[in-house]
């Protein structure tokens, strides 16, 4: 990150008792356009290009990884992102949530007449509206009511700092939903331990924040304060190897190593399938604090880990250089390497379903549907009304996804899953319609996987993180209902060889338990 330079001011002579006048040179004037478009670039830069420290941290966890599913998962991201940057599409359907933190010097004046925030949500409209490169759409107006999507992902959530200079400083981040949503706030008493509350907490997190990635804490001040330096902290480098080779130079340092190594230990791995790495990194940054408080906010980065700083001069616009990618490893997946199981989804029976065992890689072919939140509570309602469907569920697959609109010759944009825990609460009246198996990520509930026994059905995984991949196996691509959803339609996908691990088997086993216990146990007997 680059910081600004402080000017200097030399203090003009005053009599007692005048106030002192400090002389300046003239204020650098930075163009409002110059700021949209330096935004908006830096906004299409991190939706396809991840950060080479999270690379090279990933390509070593790849290469130590000892978990087949957690490894397999960990080559899919590394493959995706170099495919995301080759093709300059987005690494995740997930686009995010904007926020800008943005560093205004003392020296500087901004030429425009409209509040700051306006620019910056002018460059985000520009940014996800790009022809060339469409990024999805994300939020909604009324957080409360009608949840009606703004359609051009604004507005972004802004930080403004005034510091001494003569640079605007701006760091832009993309947050998907699934890792914002993990996000935790405790105050402890100030005896307490922040790191058995980490190590409790974490477990709770569940997959939905898609692991490997970094854990990032807040320590102090206030509950708004905590939140937003521990944000601030996931922006930082990832130097975790760097400090496990040279050693903590403090207590801060020990801590962070000491959280590393435990969490890591917990098993959890990589989209939660069990394995050595759940994070490549743990960032603290504290705050002074009440002597009666000590506030602590957790938020997880997933593996998407999308954020870049531009500084302006007042001599233009910004672009960020492409990173080199020879630093990305280049590795190839084989659909028909014999460890998967092809599935032709048309001809699919309960029987099936009923044969896949929990950590099984499957191989999907032929027509799927797909439905997230806004459509799954569309059809529980017609279903207690006793409305008939608009599309049939007997006996297919659903796919819990809000692609990216497609460009050129594309079926469509990058298309991985969402979290499927939120549709936990629709399982058991979706399943009741003769509907056989959902793909999604991360792990589900108790109450859901009750359903999915009971129904004899099965709930299948993609990796989160790697949607520019999974995209791939997309041939043809269909609204077949609810096409005022947008990216929340109903689609109908016509897929060859799309890569899916079992998650829960119609006998209600999950990997999510069973993969992270087998681990957690294994690094244990390690020395």
């Amino acid at each position: 990150m680059c910081s600004a330079q402080a000017s200097s001011a030399q203090a003009g002579s005053a009599q007692a008792g005048s106030a002192q006048i400090l002389p300046t040179g003239p204020a650098k004037v930075i163009r409002e356009d110059d700021i949209i478009q330096s935004v908006a670039d830096a906004l299409q830069y991190i939706s396809f290009f991840h950060p080479a420290d999270y690379i090279a941290h990933l390509a070593r966890a790849h290469a130590r990884e000892a978990s087949p599913a957690a490894r397999d998962a960990i080559a899919q991201i590394l493959v995706n992102s170099r495919m995301a940057a080759l093709g300059r599409r987005p690494i995740c359907q997930d686009t995010g949530l904007v926020v800008v933190f943005a560093k205004v010097g003392m020296d500087v004046r901004i030429d425009s007449a409209r509040p700051f925030a306006d620019l910056i949500n002018d460059a985000v409209r520009r940014a996800y509206l790009d022809e060339a490169n469409p990024l999805r759409a994300s939020m909604v107006g009324d957080p409360l009511f009608e949840r009606r999507n703004t359609r051009d992902n604004a507005p972004a959530v802004v930080h403004v700092e005034l510091v001494p200079g003569a640079t605007l400083e701006i760091t832009v981040a993309a947050k998907g939903g699934g890792s914002e949503n993990k996000a935790k706030f405790v105050t402890l008493d100030p005896g307490a331990s922040v790191e058995d509350w980490v190590l409790k907490t974490v477990p709770e997190l569940g997959a939905g924040w898609c692991p490997p990635g970094v854990i990032g804490l807040g320590i102090g001040g206030s509950a708004e304060k905590a939140m937003l330096i521990a944000k601030e902290a996931l922006l930082e480098e990832i130097d975790m190897t760097d400090l496990l080779a040279r050693g903590p130079s403090s207590k801060l340092e020990e801590m962070r190593i000491s959280l590393y190594e435990k969490i890591n230990a917990l098993g959890i791995g990589a989209q939660g399938l069990g394995g050595l790495t759940t994070v490549v990194d743990v960032k603290i940054a504290t705050f002074p604090t009440h002597a009666a408080s000590k506030p602590v906010a957790l938020i997880p980065q997933c593996a998407a880990n999308r954020h870049a700083t531009i500084v302006l001069d007042g001599s233009g616009p910004v672009r960020l250089d492409p990173p080199d990618l020879s630093a990305w490893p280049q590795m190839v997946l084989d659909a028909a390497d014999g460890s998967a199981r092809r599935v032709n989804l048309d001809g699919l029976t309960r029987e099936e379903v009923g044969s896949w065992t929990p950590g099984q890689k499957l191989l999907l072919s032929g027509h799927m549907l797909t439905g997230r939140d806004a459509a799954h509570q569309r059809l529980t309602d017609m279903l207690k009304a006793g409305t008939p469907l608009p599309v049939s569920l007997d006996g297919r697959v659903i796919y819990y996804v809000g692609p990216v609109d497609p460009v050129g010759d594309e079926a469509v944009g990058p298309a991985g899953p969402t979290t499927s825990t939120r549709m936990d609460r629709y399982t058991d009246a979706i399943l009741g319609t003769g509907l056989l198996a959902m793909v999604g990520k991360a792990e589900r509930g108790p109450q859901a996987i009750e359903a999915i026994a009971r129904h004899r059905a099965a709930y299948l995984v993609a990796v989160g993180g790697a949607a520019y991949l999974v995209s791939k196996a997309i041939k043809a691509a269909r609204v077949v209902a609810f096409e005022d959803l947008g990216m929340e339609a109903i689609y109908e996908f016509e897929v060859e060889d799309m890569p899916v691990t079992v998650a829960v088997s119609a006998e209600g086993q999950s990997i999510h338990t069973l993969g992270p216990a087998l681990w957690r146990e294994r690094i244990a007997g390690q020395p």
